[in-house]
């Protein structure tokens, strides 16, 4: 039990006090302090009741609830604690000094004295204080040994994901520590891993992040959780088109607030026990506070297989230097990064793979689709490139094939899957340039998922937000591939299973070549009748071919 302001008001009445002492010393309660009617005309009982409730409490605790009087004679009360150890030992409470004992009275008083955590509050504890909490798990699944969820005697009703950081010289700075708390404050968001409290005690800093995570993305890539399989498989279609809503809807507020998440990757999309969906890893303080150190390696593969193709370095779209570059060697200037583009990138990849997992795929076995043209032979060769930037080709072909396992569903839930391939397409683009906002993706996907199946209150529903086509939206291929100088193409060089054949890219391609509505659909019926359904989903998608036919 913690005792809190209200349990001790409950608890220490006259009767629990009178419980409490010699029948002899109780009735002492009714009687006034020795110095007297000419200071006071309140009897000890009633100095108790008003202002020394916690102090005898801590008597009691100890031993000694009989010295409530003395203490009283020595104008103590609630107010004068905590006691120094210096004030325990000046109060002689035992018959001989005793240090022991004398340092676990000095101890015993914080139980009496809490200070309960608030939201958006930090308090610096003292060693000797008790931080009121109660632990749920002692460690949350996928998340580092240092993250637990807990509960406040104050917040029953919610469940926190506590983060453990050391503090010190060798490890971070007080003052770093309550900075990066500063600087993630103000980044509130129901489906951002959002600061709730922190506080620092015996030598560790911790933050309170709400909601806790059950699992990430990355755990379910690999096993289904017990909360999934609960739910009716009518139901589930319908989840996971809510949750790639609300992550676009996410990463929108990011852009929205001039910020971009550059940490977007299945270890980072998190869910909570009720399948909520929500973004972490975004502040280098969630990456130090969360992350498993022992999972480094790991971490780092799974940063280049989700990073866009700019992000990687030694990629022809990087905005690293190269070392020729350093040298002196002529090259053209690279362009400044623009991390909202790397982020639509990410997030196309991790749409991608929800669609997957819609259709029972396994993550494993997307990334070993992905590698399969780099699998070298025999023991100890290096792991293949499994990047979604580094397998444009394999990428398009699984993209191709989600949509032919959609057309096969009966539930209108799935008229969405090809629609939402379209723009992930886009998203992919390996040019940044060439890849739509945020805003654009998170609208075009909330338009798809009402109209198309037929959810006409999806969660993070936005109304009567504009969106607009402009030429800095404009998207130039239906190819994730690009040339270096931005302008994009179809390899001629492609097997008809690549991208250039599947249904999506001809479609796409039909609408890009221009002309009236009726000549575009005329074209993609001519590459191929799958496509030509295609063709009427983008067209209705991206608002008849005038955008293009204005600008291409």
């Amino acid at each position: 039990m913690w005792w809190d302001a209200n349990t001790i008001e409950q608890t220490v009445t006259k009767q629990f006090v009178q419980g409490r002492l010699k029948p002899q010393e109780a009735k002492r309660l009714d009687q006034m302090p020795s110095f007297g009617e000419a200071l006071t005309d309140r009897t000890y009982w009633e100095f108790i009741d008003s202002s020394c409730k916690k102090l005898f409490l801590w008597l009691d605790d100890v031993g000694f609830p009989n010295q409530i009087f003395e203490l009283i004679e020595m104008a103590y009360d609630d107010d004068d604690l905590p006691f120094s150890l210096k004030e325990v030992q000046h109060l002689k409470l035992t018959p001989t000094k005793n240090e022991r004992m004398e340092t676990k009275f000095h101890g015993r008083q914080y139980k009496y004295l809490l200070r309960h955590l608030d939201k958006a509050s930090h308090i610096d504890y003292a060693d000797p204080e008790l931080v009121p909490f109660y632990i749920e798990a002692k460690q949350i699944a996928g998340q580092g040994r240092h993250v637990d969820k807990v509960t406040l005697p104050n917040q029953p009703e919610r469940v926190f994901c506590r983060c453990q950081i050391r503090l010190g010289t060798d490890y971070v700075d007080r003052a770093e520590f309550r900075s990066g708390i500063n600087g993630i404050r103000g980044l509130q968001n129901e489906h951002m891993l959002s600061y709730w409290a922190s506080y620092t005690h015996q030598g560790y800093g911790y933050i309170l992040f709400t909601p806790a995570p059950e699992f990430s993305l990355k755990s379910l890539l690999t096993t289904m959780p017990s909360s999934l399989k609960k739910l009716d498989k009518k139901v589930l279609p319908q989840v996971v088109m809510n949750w790639i809503l609300c992550l676009a809807d996410t990463v929108c507020s990011f852009h929205g607030q001039d910020r971009s998440h550059g940490n977007i990757r299945p270890s980072t999309v998190l869910f909570s026990k009720d399948n909520f969906v929500f973004l972490s890893g975004f502040t280098q303080l969630h990456i130090n506070a969360l992350s498993d150190t022992a999972e480094g390696t790991s971490s780092d593969r799974e940063a280049y297989d989700y990073g866009a193709p700019e992000e990687v370095p030694n990629s022809p779209h990087s905005s690293t230097v190269s070392p020729g570059q350093a040298a002196g060697g002529s090259s053209h200037q690279a362009a400044e990064p623009n991390p909202k583009a790397a982020d639509v990138f990410s997030l196309g990849c991790i749409i991608l793979e929800l669609l997957s997992f819609l259709f029972g795929k396994k993550g494993r076995a997307f990334a070993a689709h992905r590698a399969a043209k780099h699998r070298a032979a025999g023991r100890g060769s290096p792991l293949p490139d499994s990047s979604f930037h580094g397998n444009t080709r394999q990428v398009e072909i699984w993209m191709d094939q989600l949509a032919k396992d959609a057309a096969e569903k009966d539930d209108p839930v799935f008229k969405g899957v090809t629609p939402i391939l379209e723009v992930v397409v886009k998203m992919l683009s390996t040019n940044p340039s060439d890849r739509p906002t945020a805003d654009y993706v998170r609208e075009k996907i909330r338009q798809i998922v009402v109209e198309e199946c037929g959810m006409p209150e999806p969660h993070c529903l936005r109304r009567g937000n504009s969106w607009d086509f402009g030429v800095d939206r404009r998207l130039s291929s239906i190819s994730i591939l690009s040339s270096g100088s931005g302008s994009q193409h179809v390899s001629d060089s492609r097997s008809s299973t690549g991208s250039a054949g599947s249904p999506i890219a001809k479609a796409f391609n039909a609408i890009l070549q221009g002309g009236s509505e009726e000549e575009v659909a005329s074209r993609a019926r001519n590459a191929s009748q799958s496509s030509y359904d295609s063709a009427q989903h983008a067209l209705k998608h991206l608002e008849g071919a005038s955008f293009f036919r204005e600008f291409g």
